[in-house]
């Protein structure tokens, strides 16, 4: 079975960090780029970061840039979203989803894309809920 978990979310308090991961079974994430969504009550879902297959070009929203980094050990099939100084506007459930690129090379340039559409409706986790207190 194909899946995509999320974890580490949580409660903390505004200025604190996160650490959320994205963890895949039933496929190797070494030839997927892969994206962090959010959405919070209300509003509609938003991208915020995505990093390439293998690990060359990431991209930020500009919501968080300065404060998220976002990484990936394609040996423990893992993608890793860094979140720091929180906000209570960061307030959300965050999703991983995951769209086929192939393993970089010559052949494949490094890319990926925000858009929840790049991703289709097969490779998408369950959500961690992250709540930033004032």
């Amino acid at each position: 079975q194909l899946q995509l978990v999320e974890s580490g979310g949580g409660l903390v308090q505004s200025g604190g960090s996160l650490r959320l991961s994205c963890a895949a079974s039933g496929f190797t994430l070494d030839d997927f780029a892969i994206g962090w969504f959010r959405q919070a009550p209300g509003k509609e879902r938003e991208g915020v970061s995505c990093i390439s297959s293998g690990g060359s070009v990431t991209k930020f929203a500009d919501s968080v840039k300065g404060r998220f980094t976002i990484s990936r050990d394609n040996a423990k099939n893992m993608v890793y979203l860094q979140m720091n100084t929180l906000k209570p506007e960061d307030t959300a459930v965050y999703y991983c989803a995951a769209a086929f690129q192939g393993q970089e090379s010559d052949n494949v340039p490094p890319k990926c894309t925000m858009t929840a559409l790049g991703y289709g409706d097969d490779y998408w986790g369950q959500g961690t809920q992250v709540t930033v207190s004032t």
